[in-house]
């Protein structure tokens, strides 16, 4: 049996966090100093910035966690049996003949009711 033990992140991996939150506030404050220039290369810039902290973050134990869910995560999509584009189909289908169903039912009770109203009314 195997025991995984809570670990606390150290301080170390809070200097990170905080270095990697500080390069994304001045990836944002440079994107909008430098205004005058082309926006290709600022969106470069902010896109350089962003992975340099998602770098930093992946090397903290939160980062590590998150990546393994999002492993984890991908790996149970895989084993999602998806529907064939004939079973998409045939729902689709299905669930538009039900809503206008619905639709002319709520129709017909709006009609009965307003007929109802106005006569008793008159």
């Amino acid at each position: 049996m195997v025991t995984k033990t809570e670990q606390t992140a150290s301080g170390f991996d809070t200097v990170k966090l905080l270095c990697a939150l500080l390069a994304l506030i001045a990836g944002v404050g440079g994107f909008y100093y430098f205004e005058d220039e082309s926006q290709l290369l600022r969106v470069i810039g902010l896109l350089a910035v962003a992975a340099t902290a998602f770098f930093i973050v992946s090397t903290t134990d939160i980062g590590r966690r998150g990546l393994g869910f999002a492993r984890d995560a991908r790996v149970e999509v895989r084993k999602v049996v998806w529907p064939t584009r004939t079973e998409t189909t045939q729902t689709t289908i299905a669930v538009l003949i039900m809503v206008f169903l619905v639709a002319i039912m709520l129709w017909l009770i709006d009609m009965t009711l307003g007929w109802g109203v106005r006569s008793l009314l008159v």
